[in-house]
């Protein structure tokens, strides 16, 4: 992924907090769409949800309060990025509601400048800051694009400090928003505030047909819901013999064509149109054997 800032200049990341000792911390997602971190609150009433102004590198932006805990969570990598500056006044969400209404105009004209460059970029949205110093312009491609002479026009255009920045697929899709076909808003759109790894595993374990068309979501990567049972799933088949492994039986050697995990039941076809079914009890050792 790219990122590239005013002149061209990557922005300095190390903004970790030092200051004196903190209060209780709080975590915030920066602007919309935008990485969580960790800020000192300060002292400063808010609940989750609220709208608030905390200290940046340059100035001041806003975020949205996450959650609020008494200290950074145990093994974590985290660091305090700030403080808390104020929950946001009435003046403050006008300021806010004004930028994100002037970032939409700022639109078309970027589109026009990726036009008349030939850029083979997309432009998912654009975003001010809070102080409304810089513009983020967040984008999809394929590749690398060489976008610096792209920056300066706009930096000419708007006046202000302009950030390009290139997102993935699952970023796009938790931006625009949309409907799974489960019916309901896209997870990551409606109230994931970070993405998580997720692998084919996650449908494997599951036994579901593993058919790009079932387990993707509208991102073309694997649906984020494959991990929410998936630990359930994980425990439940342990010890359960696998699809197409052989297996001895009364009747015979048998070859396994279903399993049912939740149920912890399996299918086994043992010849001449015989299925039998074997159930493996969740605690007691002893399996029953059933003709189907």
């Amino acid at each position: 992924m790219q990122t590239i800032i005013g002149e061209f200049e990557p922005e300095d990341t190390d903004i970790s907090y030092k200051g004196d000792v903190m209060s209780k911390v709080v975590k915030l997602q920066l602007g919309e769409y935008r990485p969580v971190y960790f800020y000192d609150l300060n002292a400063v009433e808010c609940e989750r949800g609220d709208y608030v102004i905390m200290e940046v590198e340059r100035g001041s932006e806003f975020g949205k309060v996450i959650s609020k805990n008494d200290s950074l969570p145990e093994r974590s990598n985290e660091s305090i990025m700030g403080k808390v500056l104020r929950k946001a006044t009435e003046g403050d969400l006008k300021q806010i509601e004004n930028n994100r209404m002037k970032a939409k105009d700022t639109l078309s004209t970027c589109i026009r400048k990726i036009t008349d460059r030939k850029l083979d970029m997309q432009i998912v949205k654009a975003e001010y800051t809070f102080d409304s110093s810089k513009i983020i312009f967040s984008f999809t491609a394929d590749g690398r694009i060489d976008f610096r002479n792209l920056v300066k026009d706009l930096a000419r255009v708007f006046r202000v400090r302009i950030e390009l920045k290139q997102i993935g697929v699952r970023d796009k899709a938790k931006i625009v928003s949309g409907f799974g076909v489960c019916g309901r808003e896209f997870c990551c759109a409606s109230y994931m505030n970070a993405f998580h790894p997720l692998s084919i595993k996650m449908a494997k374990e599951q036994g579901l047909p593993l058919n790009p068309s079932r387990i993707s979501g509208s991102c073309g990567r694997i649906k984020c819901c494959m991990a929410y049972e998936f630990n359930v799933y994980r425990e439940a088949s342990k010890n359960l013999p696998r699809i197409n492994e052989k297996i001895d039986t009364p009747e015979g050697k048998g070859k396994i064509i279903d399993v049912n995990i939740l149920k912890r039941t399996i299918y086994i076809d043992v010849g001449e149109g015989q299925i039998i079914k074997k159930v493996y009890p969740q605690k007691e050792g002893k399996q029953k054997e059933n003709e189907r």
